[in-house]
């Protein structure tokens, strides 16, 4: 009994420390990418900007830049301040800088893959490493910071597995354009919307 009144105790103890020092949203955020990990990774990715076709990409990838590298992406020209967009569901798994991406955005998706938005003018308002995000997400805004300075704004886009960097191309579908609404009159002046 006594074994057992120490082993409850020693417990109690680490679950209060993990809700006192908020462990346990870290633990749950894992938990979730855990779980991604044992789902399929996505064969088909939403374009990351709307008003963008995949016909508009000029595959850059494994371009060479520098000495000794290779482009790990594509990159996606856009006005600067166009909206980017994850390009699939998932978690914000880090928002930061860096010496080559300027301000970066990285979600991880489905098995895993962490898919990595970089040369962001800005981030979205309000975004937060643990966030869910869908294809409708705006994670941040189309620039030129890192090694972008001096070039047209674009969004670099990566996608890493667990064994290195694929090529994005392949797996981009154009984004479908959501059908208009029309706001219509109907009898006694109610006004009704609908899709059409």
């Amino acid at each position: 009994m006594w074994r057992l009144s120490k082993v409850f105790a020693l417990f109690a103890v680490i679950l209060f420390l993990v809700v006192i020092t908020g462990a346990s949203d870290t633990l749950l955020f894992y938990g979730r990418v855990a779980k991604l990990y044992t789902q399929d990774p996505d064969t088909k990715l939403v374009m990351p900007l709307e008003d963008v076709s995949k016909r508009a990409i000029a595959d850059t990838w494994a371009a060479p830049r520098g000495t000794g590298r290779r482009h790990e992406g594509q990159d996606i020209f856009a006005r600067r301040g166009t909206p980017i967009l994850s390009a699939t569901r998932g978690f914000i798994y880090k928002i930061g800088e860096n010496n080559l991406g300027g301000q970066t955005v990285s979600v991880i998706g489905s098995g895993g893959r962490i898919y990595y938005y970089a040369h962001l003018d800005s981030y979205a308002r309000g975004i937060e490493v643990g966030d869910w995000v869908t294809t409708r997400t705006v994670l941040g805004y189309v620039g030129t910071t890192g090694n972008a300075q001096g070039t047209p704004p674009h969004l670099h886009f990566g996608v890493y597995t667990m064994t290195g960097a694929i090529n994005p191309l392949p797996l981009l579908t154009d984004r479908s354009v959501p059908a208009p609404t029309v706001t219509t009159n109907r009898t006694r002046g109610a006004l009704v919307s609908r899709k059409i």
